[in-house]
C-alpha cells in the first residue's frame, strides 16, 4: 500500500516549552496518520483539535532552520517530526 506524508498542526500546542510547528507523519491514509499520532506522541492523552492538515506535504516547504535538521527519515511509516518516536510504533 502506498504511503503519504502528512504535516499536522494542532489548535493547542501539544509539546512543551513554547510554540512548535507541528507533527510530521507518514501513513497509509489520514485515519492511519491520526492513529499513529494517538499511539506515539499522544499516548495516554486526548488528541487535541486539529488546526491544519497538509497531505502530500513537500518536505522542502517546512522550516529549513528548525524542522528539516531535526526530523527523522520521512519515507517509512511513522512519526518523522518531532524526533524520538520512530522506535515506538
Amino acid at each position: 500500500m502506498k504511503l503519504e506524508r502528512y504535516w499536522i498542526r494542532f489548535e493547542l500546542e501539544p509539546f512543551s516549552s513554547g510554540p512548535k510547528p507541528g507533527c510530521g507523519v507518514t501513513a497509509h491514509n489520514y485515519d492511519d496518520a491520526l492513529e499513529i499520532l494517538r499511539r506515539t506522541i499522544f499516548k495516554d492523552k486526548v488528541l487535541p483539535p486539529i488546526q491544519e492538515v497538509i497531505e502530500k506535504v513537500d518536505i522542502s516547504s517546512l522550516d529549513q532552520k528548525h524542522v528539516i535538521p531535526n526530523m527523522e527519515v520521512p519515507t517509512r511509516r511513522g512519526v518523522w517530526y518531532p524526533r524520538g518516536f520512530t522506535d515506538i510504533f
